[in-house]
């Protein structure tokens, strides 16, 4: 069966790594039970400069009607103070296709670990996986308002909007190590307080699982001194984004963290977590990692194609393990010389990795 892609190359290093991260899907391609079909939109920045606007309706239509959806990164300082800037495009797919849950899984390998900013002894054997609330709270809620000497923000949530996130939490915990770690603000905010009855009532229904909950600040801190710890963190808009931002860093680079961003019946939507590098933009060094495990991801998750994601992330390891890494990693190589050799991998050594 033949699947539509809709491919989303953005801006700064963004087309860079989706060519690499494209690559790597054709040449895993044998392994799947599906044919792709990949379709291009200009999005972000570059949906500013060919439209006068960062997400055209053009653009939404493809994503509406597709099966999933590759984003390389978006922004730069070219529309920092622009009247519609970049940002604003993704905030208003995300809306349009209701994604309402972000996944980011933080995996540290050995082969990783000497990367991390942590002590080897901290960082070890760390695994888990972020799930941000993506649709609502204070990044959404109305009203707002911004004068030169006053400005507020709403922090607002409907309770099945808490319930829909929890459940999502909950049914990853479940394939994994069965931990649920609720993270809020509920000896200070009524949004919190909201969400943590709602999770305490949620967690009925998953017996197998345990819940407990953390503070935000406690959370951040935490996640530092004992990420292992961790094995499913689940919290609003807000906390998920600043703490997924944080916890990125545990294997010592952006560029080798994948994301997902998934809708209750509509097409998901995968990307890197890293932004589009402008500064490194066109120099052919950036990190394809995190496009190229966004591409396993959305294989995995959208696809149901096990053999083919798992090939892809193993060979990206073996890549890693053979000493072949980009600069932020302390390698040499090239975006696409890394590039290569998963693909070499991925075509002759999938019965051995």
């Amino acid at each position: 069966m033949k699947k539509k892609i809709v491919v989303l190359a953005g801006d700064g290093i963004g087309p860079e790594i989706m060519e690499s991260g494209l690559r790597v899907l054709s040449a895993v391609e044998k392994y799947c039970d599906d044919e792709f079909d990949y379709q291009s939109f200009p999005f972000g920045g570059a949906g500013i400069d060919k439209t006068g606007v960062p997400l055209p309706k053009e653009t939404l239509n493809a994503c509406q009607a597709a099966d999933a959806i590759l984003l390389g990164a978006i922004g730069g300082p070219k529309w920092e103070k622009a009247a519609e800037t970049p940002e604003k495009g993704l905030l208003a797919l995300r809306k349009s296709l209701n994604l309402f849950a972000n996944i980011r899984p933080v995996a540290v390998s050995d082969v990783l670990a000497p990367q991390s900013p942590l002590k080897p002894e901290i960082i070890a054997g760390t695994d888990l996986v972020i799930v941000r609330e993506l649709s609502s709270g204070i990044y959404f809620g109305e009203p707002r308002e911004l004068t030169p000497t006053m400005a507020y923000d709403t922090a607002r949530y409907q309770k099945n909007e808490i319930e829909q996130i929890l459940h999502t939490a909950f049914k990853i915990a479940e394939g994994r190590n069965k931990r649920v770690t609720s993270v809020d603000k509920a000896n200070v905010l009524a949004s919190s307080k909201l969400w943590r009855a709602t999770a305490e009532e949620i967690a009925k229904e998953y017996p197998d699982c345990q819940l407990d909950h953390q503070y935000v600040d406690s959370a951040a801190m935490k996640l530092i001194q004992r990420p292992t710890d961790f094995d499913v963190i689940v919290t609003d808009n807000l906390f998920g984004d600043i703490l997924s931002d944080e916890a990125s860093v545990l294997p010592g680079t952006l560029g080798v963290l994948p994301s997902a961003s998934h809708s209750i019946d509509g097409p998901s939507l995968y990307e890197p977590i890293h932004g589009s590098a402008p500064d490194i933009a066109g120099q052919g060094i950036a990190n394809p990692i995190s496009m190229i495990l966004s591409v396993a991801m959305m294989l995995r998750q959208s696809f149901a194609q096990e053999q083919a994601a798992q090939l892809i992330e193993k060979a990206c390891d073996h890549v890693l393990a053979q000493g072949i890494a980009t600069s932020d990693l302390g390698g040499t190589a090239r975006t696409k010389e890394f590039t290569e050799a998963v693909i070499q991998i991925c075509q002759t050594s999938s019965a051995t990795l």
